[in-house]
């Protein structure tokens, strides 16, 4: 059965992504045949996906039906909502819709592909409302750490859907309005029968602190250091911060440079809407070298332990810029996503290792933070439900346990009906209460090299084995009537040490030879039979030497 089958009297939902995990939110709206996409974004790889650095919702059970996609809406600028889009958009080739600085945010992502004259970009007003079929799509300003956050209200026939993207209550937001409160109560007034809501700080308790207190931690951290060199790393998108950051830089008589082509793009596109709000214009990361060590600040893209990104190659000294060290200090202003750990840790423990000192939220006073969620806390999820007060609440964007807790807290607001999706699941939203009316697969894709593949796929399966127990191949030959010739040759990658290799590739050369002897002379004429065998003999006595499954494969020679 088609996806767009369930739509004839039904107002359907389907996540493709970012269900049950941070980042990748690619999410679907379909009624009456026709479909939106709100959001298209990407992840990023970890230790399970060897060489992979972003990872994004396999599109193609809408790319099957793309002549009913009306079009793809963004709620924002971040890379989780909408950096798939120059990877997968050619499957799709439908309009975007954004306001000004996504939209201009997304034509600097996608110069560097060939298609870009390609997309069509309808820009929409703060505040304004398009409507795509069957579906009255009003934009709603809300604050987030990136210019231009939007809310979604979706309102069809059945009823109206809002979907919230990424926001907090920030009363000083520092860049942009604060959220348009006044629209959101009159939202609820009219009646809301479905708020699809972020989960990501659903565990914690309280209010998200604000931008404003933010600047204000960073300009006494940097007052307090007089010497060195500081590099503060955050997201890249976050253009409030960065504005955060300069100012704080100034106020302690340092110049700001930005290092990174990240933070460029994004200074690009806030720059051309009018939002970048700089005491001074930022230095490039070349003529920062120039400045006394104790006169600059650098900001620098790489705060979730990316391989090639800024941050990577100064922890590594690998950078044709910028070099640190004992006296210096790196400030991290962004907060760890959740499957990053790791290579954060390793970039920090890089940074220590080279005498620099590393600072985290966690080492400041908690009135002096250096760093603020995007996302609710609980007493703003709250506030939302009363100004809302919707019919049915779906958590989404977070791991199970923050959606958990979301629909908990949902539950205690008083809403009917909860229902916490997942990746592939078809939800009835309208009529009548939310039910999973089908399960798709869906699958990853990985970007490796300039190409796509399935994450689950034989390449990506085959290199996660290679990972983790490393491979054996076997050279052997036969003679006309069988009989092994020479000595077979076996060759280890990643089982052994170097100088133990030699002796246990002979042995195994032994375990492949009586594979073959234990073949009767008919089966010996079976190449297949052959290889095989002593396949499964070499694995065996690996297994049995080292406690490892190596992918093996055997090479046979006949003479």
């Amino acid at each position: 059965m088609s996806i767009s089958e369930h739509t004839a009297d039904n107002l359907v939902f389907l996540p493709l992504g970012g269900s049950g995990e941070i980042g990748m939110n690619f999410n679907l709206l379909g009624l009456d045949g026709k479909w939106i996409a709100v959001d298209c974004g990407i992840s990023f790889g970890d230790d399970r996906m060897p060489g992979i650095d972003v990872v994004m919702a396999d599109p193609a059970l809408i790319a099957d039906e793309r002549e009913n996609l009306l079009g793809i809406v963004l709620t924002h600028a971040h890379e989780d909502h909408l950096g798939a889009i120059p990877y997968i958009w050619p499957r799709l080739r439908c309009p975007i819709y954004a306001t000004p600085f996504t939209a201009a945010f997304l034509r600097l992502k996608l110069q560097d592909t060939d298609f870009a004259d390609q997309v069509k970009i309808v820009e929409i007003e703060l505040g304004g409302r398009k409507t795509l079929g069957p579906f009255d799509i009003e934009f709603v300003t809300v604050t987030h750490s990136i210019p231009e956050p939007n809310a979604l209200a979706i309102r069809t026939r059945l009823g109206t859907v809002v979907h919230s993207g990424d926001w907090k209550l920030d009363p000083q937001p520092l860049i942009g309005e604060t959220s348009d409160v006044a629209k959101l109560r009159a939202l609820g007034d009219a009646g809301v029968d479905v708020l699809i809501c972020d989960s990501t700080n659903a565990m914690e308790d309280g209010h998200s602190r604000s931008e404003g207190d933010v600047r204000e931690g960073l300009t006494a951290l940097f007052k307090q250091r007089k010497t060195g060199r500081i590099a503060v790393t955050c997201f890249s998108s976050n253009v409030a911060r960065i504005n955060a950051i300069a100012h704080a830089a100034h106020a302690a008589g340092r110049n700001c440079a930005l290092v990174g082509r990240s933070l460029w793009r994004i200074h690009a596109a806030a720059s051309g809407t009018g939002y970048i709000d700089t005491p001074e214009p930022l230095i490039t990361e070349h003529d920062a070298g120039y400045l006394p060590e104790d006169k600059v600040v650098l900001i620098v893209a790489g705060s979730q332990g990316e391989p090639r990104s800024a941050m990577t190659r100064i922890a590594h000294d690998d950078h044709p810029e910028i070099s640190l060290g004992p006296g210096d200090a790196v400030v991290y202003s962004a907060r760890d996503i959740p499957g990053n750990e790791k290579a954060i840790l390793r970039v920090q423990n890089a940074l220590a290792a080279r005498g620099v000192e590393v600072i985290t939220a966690d080492d400041v006073p908690a009135d002096k933070p250096i760093h603020a969620s995007g996302h609710p806390k609980r007493d703003e999820l709250l506030q939302m439900y009363q100004w809302l007060r919707p019919k049915t609440a779906l958590p989404t964007h977070g791991e199970m346990r923050h959606m958990k807790a979301h629909e908990a807290l949902a539950r205690s607001a008083q809403v009917k009906a909860t229902l916490i999706p997942e990746d592939g699941a078809l939800i009835r939203l309208l009529p009548g209460p939310p039910e999973v009316l089908e399960r798709f697969e869906v699958d990853r894709i990985a970007f490796d090299g300039g190409r796509l593949l399935r994450l689950h796929g034989g390449a990506m399966q085959t290199r996660a084995k290679l990972a983790f127990a490393g491979a054996a191949t076997v050279a052997i030959a036969l003679n006309g009537k069988g009989h092994v010739v020479g000595e077979p040759s076996v060759t280890l990658l990643g089982i052994e040490n170097d100088a133990e290799a030699a002796a246990l590739e002979a042995d195994l050369a032994d375990y492949a030879i009586d594979a073959v002897e234990a073949l009767s002379a008919r089966d010996r004429r079976d190449d297949e039979m052959v290889r095989e065998e002593v396949r499964v003999g070499v694995r065996r006595a690996l297994r049995k030497l080292t406690g490892k499954k190596p992918i093996t494969t055997v090479h046979l020679i006949r003479t």
